[in-house]
């Protein structure tokens, strides 16, 4: 999977483990809005802050065709602690060997108490329902984000 996503193009259908138990794959999306949004890590504030609004805000992306999906490098273990404890209702995507994390291009060297890592950078996808790539939204800020999308997403009517 060399190729990065582009703007405007189909996204390439990829399968990812799930919290649901069930392998994610995009290709079975179709005819819906895929929000995709990448977080660096469960159960840290801004990820949390970003997990709640958009779980908050879910009933209004269903009403515009839309399913929400956050994705990271953490365990599938992880991520059901996480839904747990905030009582998630949408699924979370383990992506421990980064394979859609390249394709999307989010891993970037950050900057971590002076010591430069590799992480994810907080950035969401908006994938419609003939799987292009129609909204590319980079280095966001958690609070207020599912709004942006949610916002973004009734625009494209």
């Amino acid at each position: 999977m060399a190729a990065k996503v582009e703007m405007g193009k189909k996204v390439p259908n990829f399968k990812i483990a799930s919290s649901s138990g069930e392998e994610f794959s995009l290709a079975s999306q179709k005819g819906k809005k895929v929000v995709l949004y990448f977080y660096p890590k469960d159960s840290t504030p801004g990820c949390t802050t970003e997990g709640i609004e958009f779980n908050e805000m879910l009933s209004q992306f269903k009403k515009q065709n839309a399913e929400v999906y956050g994705i990271s490098r953490d365990s599938l273990k992880s991520h059901d602690k996480f839904i747990c404890k905030y009582d998630f209702k949408f699924e979370l995507l383990s992506d421990e060997d980064e394979e859609v994390c390249k394709l999307f291009d989010v891993i970037k060297e950050k900057n971590m108490y002076g010591k430069k890592v590799m992480g994810i950078e907080r950035s969401t996808f908006v994938i419609d329902e003939s799987q292009k790539l129609v909204g590319e939204f980079r280095k966001v800020k958690a609070e207020g984000h599912a709004a942006e999308i949610l916002k973004f997403i009734k625009s494209l009517e």
